[in-house]
């Protein structure tokens, strides 16, 4: 085939997936009948090209099913779901690449089915719990996944004079390239992008905002409350237009306040996919682009692929519907625990929507025969006064059983004392239906444990049950 650009074939792409204006004219507001027969169109020819990837075609044949088995989306829960550890049992199997890829298979060619062999981007997981996972991409899902990250920046509300400080990692990992590619390659902003504390220290990142006049914030929430907090410690008053990013339900009040009164925007999505759902303006959920998406909710204590209960949290599973060359994504469980909510009817967009990020399923402590999620309990902290939001939790044995000391920062001038412990216990045993220990510690005493200097994401459960 031709040069990466000829295989994306761009012109045809923002057709198919616009941004901004043409995305709210276009895809948002289509009927729910047209809807499910775009999204049947794209997921039978996914599917097709998911017969041609060893790691598919043995799995769904294991599942007792043959080609012409799925004809359609009616016939979706079929198909097996898979998640991070199945890709790491076929890069353990098959190393060093696995073979959930179609690189070695000749592919067609997107929406027409040309045979040939694609360009493959490649880069990793941050292996922080074990061995980097690969992650491909062809030019094609790879610059839908970067005008579909357009779209979102459109919806909260980017515009093309302003100057965006990106906090994303490079290195092997996908953020930072991927924010880096979907800005250069369809808006018109200005980017700085230092990365992480680890990559420019965030004394030398408030600088660099104030020296360039950045206007946006891009990344994930609590690395950007700590570069706040570093701005008013060197005599900046921190301010900006917007942040979009990363939040939890924490998240959103202290990130306007450290900023100046920035309209904050929330997106989800993960390194295999891309941005699956997005904020608009009312900032009322995520929409999920479900021209590009197809999601279900699963039920986080199963492994068959059942269904969450209705209206309870479940794990977000996604069929990406643009995904047909290197690395089909076919059923896909995140792990991320979410909720499904109706359409906005208010908002113009006619997709369904998530609440956001609610934890992770794999991540799940059990206490008494309550399931709790360390990701979430940041939500349960929000609003204290007394508290810099900061936390870590650790799991640890009492008396042959598991019990989770929750360590919070308090505010300068706050004693982090033995009644206040007690008080936030109480707090937190009546939102979450179980006793845990609460150790206060000062500002910033959790950051070797969270490493939010270093990760995008910051450690939120230390596992210490064994010790």
């Amino acid at each position: 085939m031709g040069s990466y650009f000829e295989e994306a074939r761009i012109d045809r792409l923002l057709e198919a997936y616009p941004a901004g204006e043409a995305f709210l004219a276009g895809p948002a507001r289509l009927g729910p009948d047209e809807l499910r027969s775009l999204q049947d169109r794209r997921f039978r020819r996914v599917v097709a090209r998911g017969w041609e990837v060893p790691f598919y075609a043995r799995r769904w044949r294991a599942a007792g099913l043959e080609p012409g088995d799925v004809r359609g989306l009616d016939d979706l829960s079929k198909l097996p779901p898979f998640s991070k550890r199945d890709l790491m049992e076929s890069v353990r199997d098959h190393p060093p690449f696995g073979d959930f890829h179609g690189m070695d298979r000749p592919p067609g060619d997107p929406e027409e089915g040309s045979g040939g062999r694609y360009s493959a981007v490649f880069h990793t997981t941050s292996g922080t719990t074990g061995d980097p996972q690969p992650i491909f991409y062809g030019a094609w899902d790879r610059e839908v996944q970067n005008a579909l990250l357009a779209r979102t920046y459109r919806l909260h509300g980017l515009r093309d004079d302003d100057v965006v400080h990106s906090v994303y990692g490079f290195g092997m990992v996908n953020g930072g390239h991927y924010i880096r590619e979907a800005l250069l390659h369809f808006t018109g902003a200005r980017l700085l992008t230092p990365g992480t504390g680890r990559d420019t220290p965030s004394v030398e990142q408030v600088a660099l905002m104030r020296r360039f006049g950045v206007t946006v914030l891009v990344g994930f929430a609590d690395y950007l409350l700590r570069l706040g907090e570093v701005a008013r410690g060197e005599g900046i008053e921190p301010s900006v237009r917007l942040v979009s990013g990363h939040l939890g339900a924490e998240s959103r009040a202290a990130l306007s306040e450290a900023w100046g009164g920035a309209a904050v925007f929330d997106w989800y999505g993960v390194a295999d996919t891309g941005c699956i759902a997005a904020e608009g303006p009312s900032r009322d959920g995520l929409h999920v682009f479900e021209d590009a998406h197809f999601v279900e909710l699963l039920d986080p204590e199963s492994e068959s692929g059942r269904a969450a209960p209705a209206g309870e949290p479940g794990a977000l599973c996604t069929t990406v519907l643009f995904k047909d060359t290197v690395y089909p994504v076919i059923r896909f469980d995140t792990r991320d625990l979410t909720r499904l909510l109706p359409p906005d009817p208010d908002s113009g967009i006619g997709f369904r929507r998530i609440t956001g990020f609610e934890g992770r399923a794999d991540a799940m402590v059990k206490l008494r025969g309550i399931n709790v999620y360390p990701h979430a309990i940041g939500a349960h902290l929000a609003g204290r006064s007394d508290l810099t939001g900061e936390y870590v939790c650790r799991l640890v044995r009492r008396e042959g059983r598991s019990a989770l000391v929750v360590v919070v920062e308090v505010r300068p001038g706050i004693e982090p004392s033995l009644a206040l412990a007690r008080e936030i216990a109480r707090h937190l045993r009546a939102r979450l239906g179980v006793s845990v220990e609460v150790e206060p510690v000062g500002a910033g005493e959790t950051a070797h444990l969270t490493e939010i200097e270093s990760r995008q994401k910051p450690v939120r459960l230390i596992d210490d049950s064994a010790s």
